[in-house]
Order: C-alpha cells, then sequence, then structure tokens
C-alpha cells in the first residue's frame, strides 16, 4: 500500500501549497509512490486515513490549535510547510503588540466578542503546538526540496535538509557579498537550501528559511564590525520572518526553535 499523504492550511498565503500544485508532470513521479487523499488546493476528494501530514500555515486561534491536534492524533508523520508553520513567519510579526490591540486595529468597533472565528492569540509556529518531525523551510518552499522530503519519508528514509548557512552557497555561486555592495544580508545566520536564490539575483537574504539553530557568532560579530552595522539593527532585520528569535537578554545568542531543527 502507498503511503498516504494530506495537505493542510491554517493561517498563510498558501503559496507554498501552489509550489507543490506548479510541480506539474513532475507530480507523476510523487503519485508513483504516494497516494494523496487530501489537497484542498487541487483536489475535491478528502480521507481522514493519512500516514504523513503536511501543514502550512501559522496557529493563530484556539480553533486553530484545536484542529490541529486533531490532525496531529490521526497521522504518523508530521511535517511543517513553509516560514508560516516552520517559524510563524510573517504572521508572527503582531506578536510585537497586545493580541487585543491588533483586534481593534483590524476590526474597528465591530462586535465580534462572541464570534469564535475572531478569537485569537498570540500567534505560534507548528511546533508551539504540537510535536513536528520535519520541516519543510522557506517563503515559498523550494519544489526540488519538497519532492527530497516526502520521497525520502515515503521509501523510509531520513531526509536531509541543509545546516549550513546561505552564504556557504552564495560562495558555490560565486556571488559578490552583498555586503560589499552596501546592502544588509542575513545569509550568514540563515539556514540554507534555497541555493542562495535572493543574494545570487541582487537581493538581500531576509531569513524565510529560519535562523540556524547554532549560528556562528564570532563570525557574525566580525561582519558586524566590518561593516559598521549594529546588533540592534540585525535584531530588526530578523523580524520579517523570526520575530522573537533573540533571547530577551542582551548579546548574540538565539533561540533554538525545536530538537528536530
Amino acid at each position: 500500500m502507498k503511503t498516504r499523504v494530506a495537505f493542510f492550511d491554517f493561517s498563510s498565503c498558501e503559496g507554498c501549497q501552489l509550489q507543490i500544485a506548479n510541480l506539474e508532470e513532475e507530480i507523476l513521479d510523487l503519485i508513483e509512490i504516494v497516494d494523496v487523499v487530501s489537497f484542498r488546493e487541487v483536489m475535491k476528494e478528502h480521507s481522514n486515513e493519512y500516514d504523513i501530514a503536511v501543514i502550512e500555515g501559522s496557529i493563530m486561534r484556539p480553533m486553530d490549535e484545536h484542529r490541529l491536534r486533531k490532525i496531529r492524533s490521526r497521522c504518523k508523520i508530521l511535517v511543517a510547510l513553509g516560514a508560516c508553520a516552520t517559524t510563524g513567519g510573517i504572521n508572527k510579526i503582531r506578536n510585537q503588540w497586545p493580541v487585543e490591540n491588533v483586534i481593534k486595529e483590524v476590526y474597528k468597533d465591530a462586535d465580534i466578542k462572541d464570534n469564535e472565528f475572531f478569537n485569537a492569540f498570540q500567534t505560534k509556529a507548528v511546533n508551539e503546538v504540537i510535536p513536528v518531525d520535519y520541516y519543510i523551510h522557506g517563503c515559498p518552499i523550494n519544489r526540488d526540496e519538497f519532492k527530497h522530503v516526502i520521497t525520502s519519508l515515503a521509501l523510509g528514509k531520513k531526509p536531509v535538509i541543509p545546516t549550513y548557512p546561505v552564504c556557504v552557497e552564495c560562495k558555490k555561486n560565486e556571488n559578490v557579498c552583498l555586503f560589499e555592495l552596501g546592502k544588509y544580508c542575513l545569509g550568514p545566520i540563515t539556514r540554507a537550501g534555497c541555493n542562495a536564490i535572493c543574494p545570487t539575483n541582487g537581493s538581500p537574504c531576509d531569513g524565510c528559511r529560519g535562523i540556524l539553530s547554532k549560528p556562528d557568532v564570532e563570525c557574525v560579530m566580525e561582519i558586524l564590525q566590518r561593516y559598521d552595522l549594529t546588533y540592534e539593527e540585525l535584531k530588526s532585520r530578523c523580524t520579517l520572518y523570526n520575530t522573537n528569535v533573540f533571547n530577551p537578554k542582551d548579546g548574540m545568542t538565539l533561540v533554538r526553535r525545536s530538537k528536530n531543527d
């Protein structure tokens, strides 16, 4: 029997699922080894019987948390898909303000206090609610990496995800360092696996694949000193995809997101 895979979406743009749909004819290779039993973006059929659950999106409401726990209880393996699921992503920017203030800003004076759909708490990554077995990083994800992860899991193998920084891929691509061009890049502390797509095309890395669990602190501090940059600016740059990744205490110490990282 083929491995059964189901896709679920929470708070996100669903762009990572569209990346999968954009595999087009390459999907046929995956279908040979897995049975997709639920995927709202591309099919009407749905089944609650699945081996692997792939989750896109961040968790923003109690009802989301309840649904996520139910999904976790039904699967053998759970995969977090894309930045919103793996780190909380852009949605987590709102955690800088009290939830009540955010709701007031969005809905103004609308009477929503008795509507469960609008109940909310601070945005969470998937692994802040339930255990996650594997991560597919990025905003959006890399389609080739998705194929690698799902194929590996279907064949009973452990997928290999890079644990080195984007800078390594930049050097492989023979790019001129963007710091030398007066730009601020998070490549030194961001997990590789995207083939340095942004720096290669002249745009600084924004850290969408998440901050490394163990960044080279001495290297980062040397870069800050060399280019006359501040630690506070580094923290500010991380806000887009990695809100609260830094410990409250001063110093170049980063929060480890997960033992599975």
